[in-house]
């Protein structure tokens, strides 16, 4: 089997992506510290046409070379705000008409697998930091929590793996109610 070349991918441009429709999703990143990790988000978010990413607290933000090393471009192509309190971003978009998930594991969770999701409306995940997660405050201010589901001896995965899992699923069970996009 042939190997695709880049040139055959038919990808659209960062301004053909900017007027594309997007998926009724955002992450919400909060108190991020690696920018790789950062960069990763923005690529995945740009692979499933994320709506927006808001980087909060700590989490930095583009321009930045580290950033863009995973990101590879895709922190111009996905839009993105910053907020100091990650409260902020919750209340912004909860007064949208947004539900918001935090992806953590919690008493109530509900996995990944069998969460379902309405077309009518627009979702958020909050993605917490590398060792501490979601800080609680953020988690109590949630709709929901999900957590993916995991059978090895680890109880976490990197936060960058995590979103990539998430916007998958949330992707998969929007389009498969929504059509294509």
């Amino acid at each position: 089997m042939r190997k695709l070349k880049i040139t055959e991918l038919n990808r659209m441009t960062v301004d053909e992506f900017k007027k594309a429709k997007k998926l009724p999703l955002v992450v919400i990143l909060d108190e991020v510290r690696s920018l790789y990790n950062v960069g990763s988000v923005f690529r995945s978010s740009d692979a499933f046409r994320v709506s927006r990413i808001y980087l909060c607290g700590i989490t930095a933000v583009p321009p930045h070379p580290e950033i863009h090393k995973t990101a590879l471009g895709a922190e111009d192509s996905v839009d993105w705000t910053y907020k100091k309190n990650t409260m902020d971003a919750i209340d912004e978009l909860r007064e949208e008409g947004y539900l918001i998930s935090a992806l953590e594991q919690t008493a109530e969770s509900t996995m990944l697998d069998r969460i379902s999701l309405d077309k009518r409306k627009k979702y958020a995940v909050v993605l917490g930091n590398e060792v501490k997660g979601i800080r609680q405050e953020v988690v109590d201010a949630c709709d929901y929590a999900i957590e993916i589901p995991q059978y090895g001896t680890k109880h976490s995965l990197n936060v960058s793996v995590a979103a990539g899992i998430v916007l998958w699923e949330y992707a998969r069970k929007l389009l498969t109610v929504e059509g294509n996009l």
